[in-house]
């Protein structure tokens, strides 16, 4: 099966590492069920340059949107040359965006010195290419806000935002979505849930981060795209919005987020 280039109306996981090593027996068999659950797409990005290949497969094998980029956590595997690769295959191979990127200051043992080198140099290829970022937001939010404004892009997703209404707003301001997922679903995070439930719709999306952040009733196994519609009915009752119109709302967003609003 494949992934419509441009999906009607429909649900799209903006965030979700399909090449991941704990797909690779059954990559086909998850692909088919976020399918049959109603997704119209999936964003898969990668993590480093031995991941780019494999993020590139996904779009080839199942027609998914992709973005190419260096993870903050791998930091001790990126190399100087590795940014040049990542270049040569966003001018040669048009991504949706750059990504996963961003600052990670929860994960010890990470040069926060190199991270932010990195990140800045990233979001300076996003600038040329004029795409949007797929951004990693642990525990530095106003880091990476400030680089945001010294090195402006057309905006993106902070994926699984867990700032403060104040971050949310700055973030917004700079032309970004923010991504809501599995931690939603846990009725013990009310500051989350409070977030998903009060911040302007128009600026949300939906991700799984398939195969990691879990949703409350499947804690004990790996995440998988199928989850969404079960996250999207919980965001829909959070806000009081029927189902149908939130679907139509969290497609609109996914796409004016990538820059391929109809």
């Amino acid at each position: 099966m494949r992934f419509s280039p441009l999906p009607a109306p429909s649900l799209i996981d903006t965030h979700c590492h399909l090449d991941a090593p704990e797909f690779a027996e059954r990559v086909d068999a998850v692909a088919a069920d976020a399918a049959a659950a109603g997704l119209g797409q999936l964003l898969v990005p990668s993590v480093s340059r031995d991941s780019f290949a494999s993020t590139l497969a996904m779009r080839e094998r199942f027609g998914c949107w992709i973005a190419l980029g260096l993870h903050p956590i791998y930091i001790n595997q990126h190399l100087d040359a590795h940014l040049a690769e990542l270049e040569t295959l966003i001018r040669q191979e048009t991504p949706q965006a750059v990504g996963e990127i961003g600052l990670d200051f929860y994960v010890p043992g990470l040069d926060a010195q190199r991270q932010e080198w990195l990140f800045a140099e990233q979001l300076k290829l996003a600038r040329r290419y004029d795409l949007p970022v797929i951004l990693h937001v642990r525990r530095s939010q106003d880091r990476i806000l400030k680089y945001l404004r010294q090195i402006p892009v057309r905006g993106g997703i902070a994926h699984a935002f867990n700032g403060s209404r104040q971050q949310a707003d700055m973030f917004i301001k700079l032309g970004f979505k923010l991504g809501f997922g599995g931690t939603m679903s846990y009725s013990g995070s009310r500051r989350i849930r409070e977030l998903a439930a009060t911040l302007p719709i128009q600026h949300i999306v939906l991700e799984t981060d398939a195969p990691d952040i879990p949703p409350e009733w499947a804690q004990s196994l790996h995440n998988v795209p199928a989850n969404l519609p079960r996250l999207a009915k919980i965001l829909a009752e959070l806000r009081n919005i029927d189902l149908d119109e939130m679907t139509r709302t969290l497609w609109r967003n996914s796409l004016t987020a990538l820059g391929l609003a109809p």
